[in-house]
């Protein structure tokens, strides 16, 4: 069956997992989707990520979720901000500050995926993917 919006399905399998305090949550394996888990892993939202290849022909990308010592999620909200249906564009000096700079935004840029820090030092802009906070 196919999906008409795969990250958003992504982001939905992360937020239900974090509120059942999952150890690891399996996500459906797409680059564009390791590259969003890169960005997770690189600003400190998950543990770590792992590529499992299955007896099919596409294989999982399962994320390791972390969580504090009181056992909160470090995600404790994640959006989807733009769409297939309606995509949401920033230039770079427009990249809006996401829980007043305690959260991050995703962007896809021409340089490659990237989180908020690094297309603000980068000096590019692109389409907003999602806000993590």
């Amino acid at each position: 069956m196919s999906m008409s919006d795969p990250i958003a399905d992504m982001l939905t399998r992360i937020r239900n997992a974090g509120l059942v305090r999952f150890e690891s949550v399996d996500i459906p394996l797409s680059n564009l989707k390791v590259d969003i888990a890169k960005i997770l892993k690189s600003e400190g939202y998950i543990s770590d990520f792992h590529i499992i290849k299955g007896n099919n022909k596409q294989g999982v990308i399962r994320l390791d979720l972390k969580y504090d010592q009181n056992k909160q999620g470090v995600i404790t909200g994640i959006k989807r901000v733009s769409s297939p249906g309606c995509r949401v564009y920033v230039k770079a000096d427009e990249i809006p500050k996401v829980m007043s700079g305690f959260g991050i935004s995703i962007i896809s840029t021409s340089k490659g995926m990237l989180s908020t820090r690094e297309a603000q030092k980068n000096g590019v802009g692109g389409e907003l993917i999602c806000d993590v906070w």
